[in-house]
């Protein structure tokens, strides 16, 4: 109605024209038809004799009224013979003029709801009766700053009555305080609450961590470069001892475990921590097994008590393989699925927050089985530990097997004690050191000697020293030389045959030795043949020596 005013209440004399400031009487110099503008509009579709007024305060009864008029028409056609206006108190409401949440009291003014003047945006409105206070009032109300927005005045909780002041010195341009003041300010990107401008989110170094991700992305296509150039030299036996199909999936779950510098790159969310559960077990699983599955057949070869050759071909290994990582991919499976791995907030040493994945007793339990596993594999490359093999490679598939389970054990000791709270750019330093240590450390110990002897040209000449020592060209890590299902090799059975003949000539020649001293008393031994004096270290004594003649050269070392 433009405002509150005060006028001099008093009872209409007869004969004369009521004063048209009163709210309930017509005014018919502004109003020529039934209805006042200052009564209350009807409802759509509905039809009453008589109209509201507008709530008004009225001084002498101190109560806020609203009243209910209707004319009295005349018996006749035309004319009215009276007029009933009737005051209701509605003192007794509650002017709330929040938005309507449902949790009010059913004595609350619903049209009034959302007067309100707070910044719906950055403030909430907050009906004083909630605070214990009630009132017929306008500004009956505070505002309060929102989730994620501060305000440096008031401790962002604003009267509703000076914002009521404010609002209407806004609208006639004599202040700008309503715009300024009492609206909130936004709080920095990632805070849920705050009392000033100050950061909450860790910040992330992306050149640092750019840099990092190239050099695993190279070292992905290093192995896969490797896989190529092992299948282009396959028949070397460098590589052909070794089961190329075992070499080519330690590779693979290497280049895995790299991919897990990718997963964990951006800001996490769930399916970045998909990729990275997925990335670091599947490609620990497949790599370690590989290894494992070799270092087991030596242990079984080396073990033997029996006169007869264990083999174990490739496609057996294969067999006893393709369970594990069956197992292992059911188990990331049903994860994924039950309880999907989430990206949750926690804090480093200054109280920021970032995101990290979740832990929780699936992560436990594998890594409870993992452990178990690395334990095994410990103690079947200790029971190989004294093995001969070809190049030397069950002893390097050893180290590298040590080498697994020491940088995992190390690096959860340094994430739990020493970096507990570390920052996002730490922690994604300390998975870059633990898949350098673990995975390129692998790759150098089991592919190394490998390549270089190729780039020297030895690939295709057999290892010297181990044969030397006893290992023959028939035993290799595997434990069965070729694999049978291969074509066979004429070259390598002939270096097979040549080896047998080489032995059965030495034992030959060493059993005509010893029976020609028997049947010729008079013969010493010459300086430097098979029997030497007894002063030589090491000497062992011959049964049919009756001088002190030793046996220091046995067969096998022709």
């Amino acid at each position: 109605m433009g405002g509150p005013r005060k006028l001099t209440e008093g009872i209409p004399e007869v004969g004369q024209r009521p004063d048209p400031d009163y709210p309930w009487y017509e005014d018919a110099d502004s109003s020529p038809g039934l209805r006042s503008p200052k009564f209350m509009d009807s409802p759509l579709k509905v039809s009453y004799r008589g109209w509201w007024t507008y709530p008004y305060y009225s001084c002498i009864s101190r109560k806020w009224l609203t009243s209910y008029s209707v004319p009295i028409p005349s018996p006749g056609r035309h004319g009215m013979k009276g007029y009933l206006s009737l005051d209701v108190d509605v003192s007794n409401l509650e002017v709330n003029q929040c938005e309507d949440d449902h949790l009010g009291s059913y004595s609350e003014i619903l049209v009034l709801h959302g007067t309100h003047k707070c910044h719906n945006l950055t403030s909430k409105c907050v009906y004083r009766s909630q605070l214990g206070l009630t009132g017929w009032s306008r500004g009956s109300y505070q505002c309060k700053c929102r989730p994620g927005f501060y305000s440096p005045h008031h401790a962002g909780i604003f009267n509703g009555t000076i914002v009521e002041i404010a609002w209407q010195e806004q609208e006639t341009n004599n202040s700008n305080a309503w715009s300024t003041i009492f609206r909130c300010k936004q709080c920095a990107p990632g805070c849920h609450h705050c009392f000033g401008p100050e950061p909450c989110l860790a910040t992330y170094n992306w050149p640092f961590r750019t840099a990092i991700l190239s050099f695993s992305v190279f070292c992905v296509f290093s192995t896969l470069a490797l896989i190529v150039y092992m299948y282009r030299h396959k028949k070397l036996k460098v590589f052909k001892v070794a089961s190329p199909i075992f070499l080519a999936i330690t590779l693979v779950g290497c280049g895995i475990m790299y991919l897990e510098m990718a997963a964990i790159f951006p800001v996490l969310d769930k399916y970045s921590c998909i990729a990275t559960k997925w990335t670091r077990h599947l490609g620990f699983c497949i790599t370690y097994t590989a290894l494992l599955m070799k270092t087991w057949r030596v242990s079984l070869t080396y073990r033997v008590k029996s006169a007869h050759k264990v083999k174990l071909t490739d496609k057996q290994l294969l067999q006893w393989m393709v369970p594990i990582l069956l197992v292992m991919l059911i188990y990331l499976g049903t994860w994924t699925l039950s309880d999907t791995p989430i990206a949750e907030d926690i804090k480093d040493s200054t109280g920021l927050r970032f995101k990290q994945c979740s832990y929780n007793w699936w992560d436990h339990s594998l890594a409870i089985g993992e452990v178990l596993f690395l334990a095994w594999g410990v103690r079947v490359c200790y029971n190989v530990r004294n093995a001969e093999s070809l190049y030397n490679e069950a002893r390097l598939i050893s180290y590298a097997i040590y080498n697994i389970a020491l940088v995992n054990t190390a690096m959860v000791a340094i994430h739990l004690l020493i970096f507990p709270q570390a920052g996002p750019d730490i922690k994604y330093l300390l998975g870059f050191v633990r898949t350098q240590l673990s995975t390129t450390v692998t790759i150098g110990l089991v592919f190394g000697p490998k390549v270089l002897r190729v780039l020297r040209g030895q690939g295709d000449q057999w290892d010297n020293r181990a044969r030397s020592r006893g290992v023959t060209a028939s035993f290799s890590l595997n434990g069965i030389g070729l694999v049978p299902e291969e074509a066979p090799d004429l070259y390598q059975e002939n270096e097979e045959l040549k080896e047998e003949i080489q032995k059965l000539a030495a034992q030959i020649e060493f059993m005509k030795i010893v029976y020609m001293e028997v049947n010729n008393r008079h013969l010493k031994p010459k300086s430097g043949s098979y029997f030497t004096n007894l002063n030589t270290p090491g000497a062992v004594q011959s049964p049919l020596a009756k001088s002190g003649c030793l046996l220091t050269k046995s067969p096998e070392d022709l």
